[in-house]
């Protein structure tokens, strides 16, 4: 699937779209990456398709409600389920320890931070679970995290849209 697809379902689907999409993103599903969902989202902002505000808060949403389906994943699989994983998928061992060591030094700063660095953004919700980390401290610090890691995507699409978006993809 190219850019011009993605944008055909924004214009078809409507805002909807933009949630699934970020939604399975942040359920760290193959897909399309965060740098390429969520500035056409901008994009598609700038271009009157969607208000600017609908458009982060819908990325916000759909990016809390993944992180939320892998913190539960993690806390009620918790371990077992990630040794499984780990032994299907071992290249993801490093991933996942660094993403433990967040959490466990790190606690919900750790976790704030997580949410900023790519592949551990969306990786880290497993380990949060798994160590029971408190659920209204994950949703306030993950949802900070999200906001700032969204709020940048989506306003460099609405900000320079399409002509430097093109450049770049």
């Amino acid at each position: 699937m190219d850019l011009s697809v993605l944008n055909q379902y924004f214009t078809q689907y409507g805002a909807i779209v933009v949630f699934v999409i970020v939604l399975l993103e942040y359920m760290n599903l193959p897909g399309f990456p965060a740098g390429v969902i969520m500035p056409l989202a901008g994009i598609w902002a700038s271009n009157g398709g969607i208000s600017f505000f609908t458009a982060i808060l819908l990325s916000v949403l759909a990016g809390l409600t993944g992180s939320l389906i892998l913190y539960f994943v993690g806390r009620i699989g918790g371990n077992l389920l990630l040794d499984k994983y780990l032994v299907r998928h071992p290249k993801q061992k490093a991933v996942f320890d660094k993403a433990m060591e967040k959490v466990h030094k790190g606690g919900y700063i750790g976790l704030l931070i997580a949410k900023l660095i790519p592949m551990l953004r969306t990786v880290i919700s497993i380990p949060a679970g798994v160590i029971k980390m408190d659920l209204g401290g994950y949703i306030l610090f993950s949802t900070v995290g999200i906001l700032l890691w969204n709020l940048f995507f989506v306003g460099a699409g609405y900000l320079f849209g399409e002509t430097v978006f093109q450049y770049f993809a």
